[in-house]
């Protein structure tokens, strides 16, 4: 067993490399104020006992000290993914700090730039057909809060797919298959997730349909915006194409084509946010007692009369909508005929203009 000062004697030249230009210096201090500052260097590399020692000692097993993480890591994303999965994600061996030091690769401040070493990398994306989502995340809210504001609360890379055993998106045990994006959501959004799960989306994914909307099929899982800054109508439109184009006839969607998108009623103003309910429940925003009310938010001079506006009436469903569509039709017909006729006339009386000129043509030439 050789004390950390007779390896520290030759390895504390920090330009020092073996036989094939392998860096092996080691900076005294460094080491010394790493997690593993206060271990015998034999305690990692046990394959050497004596010195002089081989040139090409074997690998260091973190495993031997860390056998959770090391377990962990099998079957996750990350176990073929380096000759040195531990490495690659905390630093050298040498230089590793605890993870609540600021300077720590594994600092919740710096996990994103961590990750993103990799993540952030256009070709090794391309090359194993992953999205480039560092840049994402870094415009995002969270990578915002967490770059910007400082704050260590901030949803980073681990919050949502764990330290060690990282899983696939499509696997059922991994935190951000579809199913679990609600809970993981939920560890910072508590009182939203409660919302969702009384809402009917909630309701649908907890009753095993995988088709219901999930946190990330409306705030996306990388480009999450300020719910400010996000634009209900096209998310929820995403899915509810009927009701879109029907919204998108109303006065409120013209408006916001114009640019006051901010000042109209969107989707979420009318039908909520997270605790989305149908209309026949009674707590339902957009429920018959309380339409009223709904839309008093915005107009404050309604009344019974007022909210019996169809916001998504259809005028080419004749069964729903029966007056509507023939009135439709009646506009269609009368546009259509004043239209033709006018056409028809304007076309008759060039063929006349044309027949006149051509006989005032030939009596100037008789002449």
């Amino acid at each position: 067993m050789h004390a950390q000062t007779d390896c520290l004697s030759c390895h504390s030249d920090i330009t020092m490399q073996d036989a094939s230009g392998n860096h092996v210096g080691v900076d005294a201090d460094t080491f010394h104020s790493s997690v593993h500052g206060s271990l015998e260097c034999s305690a990692c590399h046990t394959s050497i006992t004596a010195y002089p020692h081989p040139n090409h000692p074997q690998a260091v097993k973190c495993a031997a000290c860390h056998a959770d993480e090391a377990a962990a890591v099998v079957g996750s994303v990350h176990e073929h993914a380096s000759d040195h999965p531990c490495t690659s994600c905390h630093g050298t061996a040498h230089a590793i700090l605890p993870k609540d030091n600021p300077k720590s690769a594994v600092y919740p401040l710096n996990i994103p730039a961590t990750c993103g070493k990799c993540h952030g990398d256009a070709a090794m994306a391309k090359q194993h057909h992953l999205a480039n989502v560092y840049p994402q995340y870094m415009d995002s809210i969270h990578g915002y809060a967490v770059s910007q504001e400082g704050l260590l609360v901030a949803a980073n890379c681990e919050s949502c797919h764990g330290s060690h055993h990282v899983l696939s998106h499509t696997n059922p045990q991994s935190p951000t298959y579809k199913a679990a994006i609600p809970a993981t959501c939920g560890k910072c959004h508590g009182g939203i997730l409660t919302q969702y799960m009384a809402g009917i989306h909630g309701k649908a994914m907890a009753s095993g349909n995988q088709k219901a909307p999930v946190c990330t099929d409306c705030h996306t899982a990388h480009t999450i915006a300020r719910p400010t800054m996000a634009q209900s109508t096209p998310v929820c439109g995403s899915c509810h194409q009927a009701q879109l184009s029907t919204y998108r006839d109303t006065f409120h969607s013209q408006v916001s084509n114009l640019g006051s998108y901010v000042a109209v009623a969107r989707c979420s103003d009318c039908h909520g946010e997270h605790e989305i309910l149908p209309a026949s429940d009674p707590r339902s925003p957009v429920n018959s007692a309380n339409l009223v009310k709904t839309c008093g938010r915005c107009h404050q001079n309604a009344n019974a009369g007022f909210v019996k506006y169809e916001p998504h009436a259809n005028p080419h469903n004749r069964q729903l909508y029966p007056a509507l569509y023939y009135i439709r039709l009646f506009m269609v017909l009368l546009i259509t005929g004043v239209m033709t006729f006018f056409l028809l006339h304007s076309l008759l009386w060039l063929i006349r203009s044309l027949i006149e000129k051509a006989h005032r043509g030939s009596v100037k030439g008789d002449k």
